[in-house]
């Protein structure tokens, strides 16, 4: 009796350890089975992705562009909530940067203003460049055929303001061609100049050569060598105090990218500097 007690004692362990063993392997393969799951989740974009508001600020030459990149960006992260871009002169988006408003990144159309808030933003990237040329109607009715054009009388031009990227890229141009030009007026963004040559209400003006190209024919673009003497360099940044820092990062990224860059390609920018 003693030796069968024994026995079942001892089949009562082992059963016991095979049931400890068993449920192990069963807490082990729910953890896996569980960091599976999230580790999809996060892959997928689901829980894991972007999500919130994004408010980007963009010189006003950039509106093509972005435009279609943030079309592009939202698709990809449809949790973001892309508000409307802002664009307008760099310098203008600037003030209202200083002045308290919410901006994740801020685009400029030259290293000039962005300067101006180095401490507000993180490191930025450049991204494109950008040249000058003549704006005129259609046919080019008044031959203008170089800067020192600008100048003859009865030809009505149009300028970015000096604070601005455009006006400031304008105004070294005109200086290397020693040229001087009174402008009938001096507008806060590039898209105001070329309105006003499309409409008539200016016989020329110096806008970028994207802003000739996406004008759809409402004007002509004439090169003049000292263009080459003014170029723009667009960098964009993250500003410190984003709300959405990720996103923000996340639409750099794809400015950024080669999918991004083909976007500016065929809108006439140039590659950022080496």
């Amino acid at each position: 009796m003693r030796q069968g007690r024994l026995f079942v004692s001892f089949a009562a362990v082992i059963a016991a350890a095979m049931a400890l063993v068993g449920c192990s392997s069963d807490d082990s393969g729910g953890a896996t089975s569980s960091t599976t799951s999230a580790s999809a989740g996060a892959s997928s974009g689901g829980s894991g992705g972007l999500s919130g508001e994004l408010t980007i600020f963009a010189a006003a030459s950039l509106k093509e562009g972005f435009d279609e990149l943030r079309d592009q960006f939202q698709t990809a992260n449809p949790g973001v909530a892309v508000k409307e871009i802002t664009y307008d002169g760099s310098s203008a988006l600037v003030t209202q940067i200083q002045g308290g408003a919410q901006v994740d990144v801020f685009a400029s159309a030259d290293t000039k203003n962005m300067d101006k808030i180095t401490d507000m933003v993180q490191t930025p990237t450049e991204f494109a460049t950008n040249t000058l040329q003549i704006a005129v109607a259609p046919g080019n009715p008044k031959g203008i055929s170089d800067l020192a054009g600008l100048a003859e009388p009865g030809v009505t031009v149009v300028l970015c303001a000096a604070e601005v990227p455009c006006g400031s890229a304008a105004h070294t141009a005109l200086d290397k061609a020693g040229v001087t030009v009174t402008p009938v007026s001096e507008e806060q963004n590039v898209t105001a100049v070329l309105t006003k040559v499309a409409s008539g209400d200016a016989d020329a003006g110096l806008v970028y050569r994207t802003d000739v190209k996406s004008s759809g024919g409402k004007v002509d673009g004439i090169d003049f060598p000292e263009a080459a003497d003014a170029v723009n360099h667009y960098p964009i940044a993250v500003l410190k105090q984003a709300k959405n820092p990720a996103a923000a990062q996340a639409f750099i990224d794809l400015v950024t990218s080669d999918a991004g860059q083909a976007v500016l390609a065929d809108l006439g920018f140039g590659k950022p500097a080496a």
